[in-house]
């Protein structure tokens, strides 16, 4: 059974938006329509669908999927009931298959590649098998960030700790993390303000010292400034504000306006104290150093980025340090 990738019971989860045209479908994690108002090398990272998933129910025995070429691309994962099945490097590929699955009704989740763009042409099942849309009821979850977010040298999409982190505890997932682009811009609140969501968490602080986007001045204040946007549609869900994780290089080196790791934590903390003071009883303040700290160093091969294990760390750890606290109903 041929499916057209904009076909009604699939579920595109985790995706702001799509682009369709006649040959494909392509999700992104900013909205579209409005990509004029985005800066284009945030574009460039939202348009790799990190934590996006395409999700049905069926009892097919195979799922396979032509999609476009591209040079640059990672693994997509297959979950059937949430138990991961296999995964496919996609790279300069322009078909897939998972074959041998039960006969038994399922939700089936493909995960896209993390980086990478990803243009789905079509989608393939069983001739005689059923195919329903999948209701997620599960709690969702928003969570902004830099590459660190992106979680590119992870293993595969369900290695990332974002993607551990919501099959653990049991989230609808929207990834918004951006390699390099985390630079807490306007339009990006806007757009966590106007999404659906339970709980929110940012991870804030090394894009902006790394390029030297906003200076002691500036950073607290963005912080304020992106959570009360947030907060004109999301009055009173969780949002947790976390600090940078261990980054040995930037810990006590001043970057070109004069910050550092360790000033950047007070900052964020200094910004859920304010919020908190206001009247948010609804914000947190979570140290970086506690999901990621000097004791993982081993696990920073470039002494920035986690490897994969380092994120299967992160993912353990953020589950333990915030999840369990801050995510419930």
């Amino acid at each position: 059974m041929q499916l057209k990738p904009d076909a009604p019971q699939l579920t595109w989860q985790g995706a702001v938006s799509l682009q369709k045209t006649e040959d494909w479908v392509m999700p992104w994690r900013t909205p579209h329509p409005a990509h004029v108002l985005f800066p284009e090398p945030l574009l460039e990272r939202s348009a790799m669908p990190a934590g996006v998933r395409i999700s049905f129910r069926s009892n097919t025995t195979q799922v396979a999927g032509n999609i476009v070429p591209q040079n640059e691309s990672g693994m997509l994962d297959l979950c059937c009931d949430g138990e991961l099945i296999d995964s496919i490097d996609l790279k300069q590929k322009d078909s897939f298959a998972f074959e041998n699955l039960s006969h038994e009704e399922k939700l089936i989740e493909l995960w896209l590649p993390q980086f990478g763009r990803f243009q789905l042409r079509s989608l393939a099942i069983d001739d005689s098998a059923t195919l329903d849309p999948f209701t997620d009821t599960r709690p969702r979850w928003i969570t902004y960030g830099s590459s660190i977010t992106q979680c590119r040298t992870a293993a595969s999409p369900t290695q990332t700790w974002p993607g551990i982190v919501a099959r653990e505890h049991g989230l609808n997932l929207t990834c918004l993390g951006y390699g390099g682009q985390c630079h807490l811009d306007a339009m990006v609140a806007r757009m966590i303000r106007d999404l659906p969501a339970d709980y929110i968490s940012m991870c804030l602080g090394i894009n902006i010292q790394g390029a030297s986007s906003l200076g002691p001045r500036a950073f607290r204040p963005a912080i304020i400034g992106a959570v009360q946007i947030v907060r004109e549609k999301q009055p009173d869900i969780p949002i947790v504000l976390m600090s940078p994780i261990c980054c040995p290089p930037r810990e006590e080196n001043p970057n070109t306006v004069g910050f550092h790791l360790k000033g950047m934590r007070e900052e964020v903390q200094a910004a859920a104290e304010a919020l908190q003071a206001h009247g948010d009883k609804q914000v947190y303040y979570v140290d970086g150093l506690s999901v990621f700290g000097a004791d993982y160093v081993h696990l920073l091969p470039d002494d920035l980025h986690p490897n994969a294990e380092g994120y299967r760390v992160m993912g353990k750890n953020f589950t333990s340090v915030v999840a369990e606290k801050f995510f419930r109903k």
